[in-house]
């Protein structure tokens, strides 16, 4: 399987912009700037992308782990915060809060650890990865 995304830039790296396609077209042409960067643009920007990823994998992967230790998760929320700094993503924090029927806080625990650890986004990404779990 391959997924595609692209994108195009005009212009120098301060007063410049661009745009990013998804192959799904769900971001078409979606601007992205200097400002929606480092600032408070209108736009979007890779690092907001790249937590929007994370958040999303290891949710998949924790619904996926919970499966394979026998619970069904009601619900699963999950915020993923990116800390960028001096042009280097250095930590993506992951906040997940859990409604899995019959399961202990410490099973849940257990379970965020494997997501957290084996979600395909937490393998590609060369930075420190923490969580903090609520079951709810």
């Amino acid at each position: 399987m391959i997924r595609k995304g692209s994108a195009v830039w005009n212009g120098s790296g301060k007063e410049g912009n661009g745009h990013l396609t998804t192959q799904s077209g769900v971001l078409d042409k979606v601007q992205y700037s200097f400002n929606s960067r480092f600032e408070n643009g209108i736009g979007t920007n890779p690092e907001e992308l790249v937590a929007a990823a994370h958040a999303g994998c290891f949710s998949m992967k924790l619904s996926f782990v919970l499966g394979a230790a026998g619970f069904t998760p009601e619900s699963l929320s999950t915020t993923s915060e990116i800390s960028f700094e001096n042009g280097v993503l250095v930590k993506s924090h992951l906040i997940v809060e859990g409604k899995v029927p019959g399961i202990s806080k410490e099973q849940f625990d257990a379970c965020v650890k494997e997501a957290e650890e084996n979600c395909p986004i937490s393998k590609v990404l060369k930075l420190e990865i923490s969580s903090t779990a609520v079951l709810v």
